[in-house]
């Protein structure tokens, strides 16, 4: 237990708002930083029970914004850093989004955490950051390569944060979930795509089906922010978190419809397929580095993740617009 308050930026976002729930019930004082929106919405906060949701200190405003980050971070002693944009197709429409929030936010809250001192500053990175596999699994040495807009831009603000810490002496540790599955997630993920498609249509209509990802669970992926955060020795390191094991879409996709019961189509639309040389073939998680310094290692197996994350989408589909995946 710990009465620490801490900062989670992205609160509101699918990890952000399990670990403002871990990090409450663990007794931390959280301040939740949400993107401010004119219907006084908080993101998944909403979805929270009232007896975490009435403890937090909720600061909606924007990352872009160097005078609200940081009167964000007044007052904490560690910052998990999750405020970012996530979807790649996006990215290939609008960029400069991506510089704006990704980088140029998280240049904001480094420099406040600088400004401010805080203990600990905790770097969100992402699998994506390595694109397609040189060799798998992946460890913290692999080379990083920006085969999207979005992966450079998390390549940018990893880089920011480690010069910061080089160059400032900040203390950071920079976190690299690969990819990240359960309640809350966004309806452009791969798995909420699939669920929602084969609940609500008569096919599942996505791109490509041989690219190969290592699928975690995302209480895992919480607790091993959590161990980041209370851990010694963790300053100045980045440290992948995944199961460690492949799954291509098309095996997912089987698994998926079979958890379901059903035998709906898959329909590839070439729309839906990353150009070329932007697909990230390959993603497989050697996380021997969370394990030697966290003790982490994940405990959700892939069927009985798959089978909680149906069970929510089941009773939360009315928040998914179908006709999105139907296009």
């Amino acid at each position: 237990m710990s009465q620490e308050k801490v900062l989670v930026t992205g609160a509101g976002g699918f990890i952000g708002s399990h670990l403002v729930d871990r990090l409450v019930r663990a007794g931390y004082e959280v301040r939740a930083f949400v993107h401010y929106n004119c219907r006084n919405h908080y993101g998944w906060i909403e979805d929270l029970e009232e007896d975490v949701r009435r403890t937090l200190d909720i600061f909606p405003s924007d990352l872009r914004d160097p005078f609200a980050v940081r009167k964000s971070v007044l007052g904490c002693r560690k910052i998990f850093h999750l405020g970012a944009l996530i979807a790649i197709p996006y990215s290939y429409i609008a960029p400069m989004d991506y510089v704006e929030t990704n980088v140029k936010g998280t240049l904001n809250v480094l420099q406040a955490a600088l400004d401010e001192e805080v203990e600990l500053f905790i770097q969100t990175s992402t699998s994506e950051t390595y694109g397609t596999a040189q060799y798998v699994p992946i460890d913290e040495d692999h080379p990083l390569q920006g085969q999207s807009p979005y992966s450079a831009s998390k390549i940018a603000a990893d880089k920011l944060a480690e010069s910061y810490h080089l160059s400032y002496g900040l203390p950071v540790v920079t976190v690299r979930p690969f990819n990240t599955y359960g309640p809350r997630q966004s309806g452009r993920a791969v798995i909420p795509t699939i669920v929602c498609q084969a609940l609500s249509s008569s096919e599942i209509r996505l791109g490509s089906l041989e690219p190969v990802r290592d699928l975690t669970f995302v209480s895992d992926i919480v607790e091993g922010f959590v161990m980041a955060a209370q851990a010694e020795h963790v300053v100045g390191e980045s440290i992948n978190m995944g199961y460690g094991k492949g799954i291509s879409i098309a095996d997912l996709v089987a698994k998926v419809v079979s958890l379901l019961d059903l035998q709906t189509p898959v329909v590839q639309e070439s729309q839906r397929v990353r150009p070329e040389k932007s697909e990230v073939l390959e993603l497989v998680c050697n996380s021997q580095k969370a394990r030697d310094l966290l003790g982490w290692q994940p405990k959700v197996k892939l069927e009985q993740g798959l089978g909680e994350t149906i069970e929510w989408l089941k009773q939360n589909l009315h928040l998914y617009r179908a006709e999105v995946y139907n296009r």
